[in-house]
């Protein structure tokens, strides 16, 4: 039986809730700009195999146990789960769809963490606070993307669209599952194998799909292989590295919170690389998302009356 690990320091925890946040949110900029000139699955599929290869490289180096097999198990099924579906599926919708409607969607996923963790074998019921919180960080990204963003879909956005839903589910599946299956002890080689895994799933559904035919490397602008390596080095290799550790150590309703900032972030960027206006929505917008952050984090941290310090002690 492992020991308890002492609390993490909260300086940590606040800078790995950062760099989901930062590394996240600009991720979808990257990825539009990686897909221009790269198949989408064949780039996703590249990043992750990449980005698994070096950390689970690195983590070895640092003498982490090599993995059992219900840990190897573990890895395959988050590798699919998260990084293969949920990731997977909004580098497809980026195909059609702008990165405000995919930050939309996304958005909802901290519903799917709520739901899930209420409804499992010995869950925890939301507190009216948190689904005040959920209701209004929601009611944030939709002003900060605006109604426009449901009008006049053609059947492939749509499609793109339907597709993200199911990756939002399947991300927060995977992300609860993450709590309560055997790991790696080390966060650096558990996240390299999920790559890894994931890596080889997108590779394979690219080849399926044909898109080695529609490769030509010759064609392939520097802003894309930029894009590539952007997504490799930030949001792959810290950012998610940051996640898995943070799934350990914080409550599900807190690391969802993710989910709202993003759009916050990618709004930020497309004004300062992109030239584009922040108007008074979206500050508004931006307002109302950090309010909803607020409650959520408030809500979870409150200990319900006759709680055993022990059963809390599991979700802090």
């Amino acid at each position: 039986m492992r020991e308890a690990e002492p609390a993490p320091a909260k300086s940590a925890v606040m800078l790995a809730f950062l760099a989901v946040y930062v590394l996240w949110g600009s991720s979808y900029l990257g990825i539009a700009w990686a897909i221009q000139t790269l198949p989408p699955f064949l780039m996703a599929g590249s990043r992750m195999l990449v980005a698994g290869v070096i950390l689970t490289a690195w983590a070895a180096w640092r003498g982490a146990e090599r993995p059992s097999g219900p840990e190897m198990r573990s890895s395959v099924i988050l590798g699919l789960l998260m990084l293969c579906v949920g990731n997977g599926a909004v580098t497809f919708a980026e195909i059609t769809s702008a990165s405000g409607r995919v930050a939309l969607i996304v958005a909802m996923t901290p519903v799917w963490f709520v739901l899930i963790e209420w409804l499992r074998p010995g869950g925890t019921r939301p507190t009216m606070l948190v689904v005040l919180g959920l209701l209004l960080g929601a009611a944030g990204v939709a002003l900060l993307v605006g109604a426009d963003a449901f009008g006049g879909s053609s059947a492939a956005v749509a499609l793109g669209e339907l597709v993200v839903v199911g990756g939002t589910f399947s991300w927060a599946a995977g992300s609860m599952y993450s709590r309560h299956t055997p790991l790696p002890r080390s966060s650096t080689l558990a996240s390299g194998l999920q790559m890894l895994w994931a890596g080889v799933f997108l590779l394979l559904l690219g080849s399926v799909l044909g898109e080695w035919s529609s490769l030509d490397l010759a064609h392939v602008t520097a802003r894309s292989w930029g894009g590539l390596v952007y997504l490799v080095l930030f949001p792959s290799l810290i950012g998610y590295s940051a996640y898995t550790w943070i799934l350990k150590v914080s409550t599900p309703a807190k690391v969802g919170t993710y989910a709202y900032v993003n759009p916050v972030v990618a709004v930020a960027l497309g004004w300062a690389l992109g030239g584009e206006a922040v108007t008074g929505r979206m500050l508004g917008a931006a307002a109302v998302i950090v309010a909803g952050v607020a409650m959520i984090t408030w809500g979870r941290s409150a200990k319900p009356a006759g709680r055993a310090p022990e059963a809390e002690a599991e979700h802090a």
